[in-house]
């Protein structure tokens, strides 16, 4: 870059680059001690907002553009209709301000409904224990969290009990939002157990900005589905598609896609690459604005939000979804985390091959609970999965936005050859995931 605003921290001052880097302490100090004033500047409501990188779980990063108008009225109307939040109340996204639930749900939607927002920075875990949400909502009277479901699986695995949960008094507090990837059913269980509140998953993308499928806690809370985001909300005209670009019967498995025009607040185009947006998202299927997730949509429209597209594996023919598996693969009670990818078989194609991440505490051997995790798909999912290779690691790995990095995860497996992805939370990860695999005579 050719210039960078720098937020210096007392705790570790980073040495700056002269000529490029602006201590923003410093500049801010110095603009205010010279009276300098600077005035609102009217834009248009198709004037660029700002540009936001995708996270990159499945190939280089785009620039999401963002407008303003759109985006403006449509984060503003889901605090209330979506989220249940009146102006005044204390609204917490435990997420970084640089994704886009940062970008939404800490910065912009909830002070445009006049809520207090809170600006976290630590992990759920760790800092210094798992009651770190706990004590955040207790002490600032946070009436609603969202947060990633990675955040809770961590929680769950290092306090199954939810000891730490009765140690605060969560008394104002009504609900509970997952997103960012896919909420497996026994981690909400486990969440609506221990805190006694609504837990409602909801699935959208930076590409959107705001929930495309949720269950309306203002307009009108739904019945809960497991593994359901529950239904499109107004604006998306949701459909699944087969390959040949045909709508595919209620139940069956397919591509997510969106009816066009997409509601206001979406992305109009991608930073300084016009034909990239389109090849991405409008070519395959024309008319309709493809998500690159698969799922089914089921008699009472709710929608299931099954894997992304890549992550659908083809077993000797059959299509199974990856995610079908790693909801059995948590129920096991020593499970705290889990992902199932598709490694290369000279026979069938592909076959799946699962990672567990075990409780805290767990002292049974590993080589047993694998056992067993096999058996539990086997008797779920049936022999077809042809599930029969589970690794335990130590941990994920993941993008510093908590999605598990799966296919770089897939290609170690299959001995590809692999990059190491631009927002890897710890690069170290990948190391012991290679370790574990050739423990297993797995992989390179």
């Amino acid at each position: 870059p050719q210039g960078c605003v720098i937020l210096q921290r007392p705790e570790q001052a980073c040495e700056l680059t002269p000529g490029r880097d602006v201590d923003m302490a410093e500049a801010v100090a110095a603009a205010k001690a010279s009276g300098a004033a600077v005035e609102c500047v009217p834009v248009a409501a198709t004037d660029p907002l700002y540009v936001l990188y995708t996270s990159g779980t499945t190939g280089q990063p785009k620039g999401v553009v963002r407008d303003n108008g759109g985006h403006m009225v449509a984060l503003k109307w889901t605090m209330e209709n979506e989220f249940g939040i009146s102006p005044g109340e204390v609204f917490w996204a435990a997420s970084d301000v640089g994704w886009v639930v940062g970008h939404s749900y800490i910065v912009y939607a909830p002070l445009l409904h006049g809520c207090t927002t809170v600006v976290f920075e630590g992990k759920p875990v760790g800092t210094p224990d798992p009651g770190t949400f706990w004590r955040v909502i207790s002490e600032h009277g946070v009436a609603a969290l969202f947060t990633a479901p990675t955040a809770f699986r961590a929680i769950k695995g290092q306090d199954p009990k939810g000891e730490f949960v009765r140690k605060y008094d969560l008394s104002g507090f009504r609900t509970l939002f997952l997103a960012g990837e896919r909420a497996d059913p026994e981690t909400i269980k486990w969440a609506e157990a221990q805190l006694g509140v609504p837990v409602i998953d909801h699935w959208w993308q930076t590409e959107t900005g705001y929930p495309i499928s949720n269950n309306p806690v203002g307009l009108g809370r739904l019945p809960v589905k497991y593994g359901s985001p529950a239904v499109p909300m107004p604006g998306y005209d949701v459909r699944v598609l087969d390959d040949a670009g045909h709508e595919v019967p209620r139940g069956t498995l397919g591509n997510v896609v969106i009816k066009l025009p997409l509601p206001p607040g979406c992305l109009p185009t991608l930073w300084n690459a016009d034909e990239r947006f389109f090849s991405a998202y409008l070519s395959e299927f024309p008319g309709y604005y493809k998500t690159a997730d698969a799922g089914y949509i089921d008699e009472d429209n709710y929608l299931f939000i099954m894997a992304r597209t890549d992550d659908i594996i083809n077993v000797a023919g059959h299509r199974l979804s990856t995610g079908a598996m790693e909801e059995v693969v948590a129920e096991h009670p020593d499970v705290a985390e889990c992902a199932v990818v598709g490694m290369h078989d000279g026979m069938k194609g592909q076959i799946p091959l699962g990672f567990v991440v075990l409780n805290a505490g767990v002292e049974r051997a590993p080589a047993e609970i694998e056992k067993e995790v096999i058996a539990l798909v086997r008797d779920k999912i049936g022999p077809v999965a042809a599930f029969k290779s589970v690794v335990t690691v130590k941990r994920l790995p993941k993008t510093r936005s908590g999605k598990i990095l799966r296919g770089t995860m897939q290609k170690i497996a299959d001995r590809e050859k692999w990059s190491m992805p631009a927002t890897i939370d710890d690069p170290a990860i990948l190391d012991e995931i290679g370790s574990a695999l050739q423990n297993k005579g797995i992989g390179a």
